[in-house]
């Protein structure tokens, strides 16, 4: 471990429209460094070398598989961010907290629940083990309050579904709770 470097952990977490790639890009691009980002091959939404925010900023990614292909690059950069976290397995949590030790930041993005406002993938985990996480919010779509929930609009219920706002919408709790409620 390079104990002239401080690793970190930073998660960046929230629902769908409210900014997390956005903010992962603005970090890595503002901090002078060297980096190198990837997303998992499940996101198939932007070209495969690339990850994009909603409002058109995009930056260059690699695209993998499996998150252990991130270790290859743990000497050759001072930043690694991840997008799109909750796609991977629970072995992120590992790969982050062995970058973070050997003098890395990282900064990683994702969906800190799932559709049904349930805990989503190795997020949890994630922001367990961060030094810094950062919830951001998205604007209701129904109430115009601060939005926390990715409601899905279709009838699909498979847990992971890729879309956009004619798939989802954000919803504040009331919002969502009211939609979802077997009164």
């Amino acid at each position: 471990m390079n104990k002239n470097k401080k690793g970190t952990i930073e998660v960046i977490c929230g629902p769908m429209f409210s900014g997390k790639t956005e903010e992962l890009i603005r970090r890595i691009k503002n901090s002078n460094k060297s980096y190198k980002v990837f997303k998992p091959v499940t996101d198939t939404r932007n070209k495969q070398n690339k990850i994009e925010s909603h409002s058109s900023i995009k930056i260059d990614a690699t695209t993998i598989k499996n998150i252990n292909e991130v270790l290859v690059f743990k000497n050759k950069f001072d930043i690694i961010g991840i997008d799109e976290a909750q796609f991977f397995d629970n072995g992120i949590v590992k790969i982050c907290n062995d970058l973070a030790n050997e003098g890395i930041r990282v900064i990683v993005a994702g969906l800190d629940m799932d559709y049904k406002g349930n805990p989503f993938g190795p997020m949890p985990n994630l922001m367990a083990v961060a030094e810094f996480v950062t919830k951001v919010h998205a604007i209701c779509t129904k109430t115009g309050n601060l939005a926390h929930f990715s409601h899905r609009t279709s009838e699909n219920d498979d847990l992971v579904l890729l879309g956009e706002r004619t798939e989802y919408e954000a919803l504040s709790r009331a919002a969502f709770n009211k939609l979802n409620s077997h009164d």
